[in-house]
């Protein structure tokens, strides 16, 4: 877990339509919630259309800038796997990369502009970064909907943050019984399997 005495930064990486940004709002109002400052800021370029989507969530006592400084991330929270290839050079030398296996091919690759990794996972363990990998996408599916994948992926993260793991799936939870009551006891499900799939 996280020293709360410290600004903690966050990156939240993948493609368009995966619920990037969903999550990245959801770990802020936990933040606020707990009385942190919290600042955040997104890049979403063509994510409509499966482009990438990054976004940085720092929090602390006072938190003067929205952007995370290359090699200070505590965690990489990647929705696709050469997303955290490409991210990883963000994260400090303690800190851990969540990634989910999922490869999804973005325009550029599509486009024949660059060549997709052979194996996205495997190069960042290379470089000596502390990976936690599973499929995500597989599991959001075995519930029943792919977008549950942004839900079990906060819930890998739960356990590395500096508040409850019970008060961020508490926060979601709240989230869609406001605003899609149906979903919102399959979300706390997703969070419970995304959570176990990081251990």
């Amino acid at each position: 877990m996280i020293n709360n005495n410290r600004i903690v930064n966050i990156l939240v990486v993948g493609v368009g339509g995966q619920g990037v940004m969903t999550a990245s709002e959801i770990l802020c109002d936990t933040a606020i919630s707990q009385g942190f400052d919290t600042k955040k800021t997104e890049m979403a370029g063509m994510s409509q259309r499966g482009g990438v989507v990054s976004s940085h969530v720092r929090f602390g006592s006072k938190v003067y800038s929205p952007e995370i400084a290359r090699g200070e991330a505590d965690i990489l929270v990647a929705f696709e796997a050469a997303e955290g290839m490409r991210w990883c050079h963000y994260l400090r030398p303690d800190g851990v990369a969540m990634i989910n296996r999922l490869h999804l091919e973005p325009p550029v690759v599509s486009l024949g502009l660059y060549p997709y990794p052979h194996h996205p996972v495997e190069e960042i363990r290379k470089q000596g970064i502390r990976v936690h990998d599973f499929d995500g996408s597989a599991i959001a599916l075995k519930l029943g909907d792919k977008r549950l994948v942004n839900t079990v992926m906060l819930g890998a993260i739960s356990e590395n943050l500096p508040f409850s793991p019970e008060l961020l799936k508490e926060r979601i939870v709240e989230r869609f019984r406001i605003r899609k009551p149906a979903l919102a006891e399959l979300n706390a499900l997703a969070f419970d399997h995304g959570r176990a799939a990081a251990r």
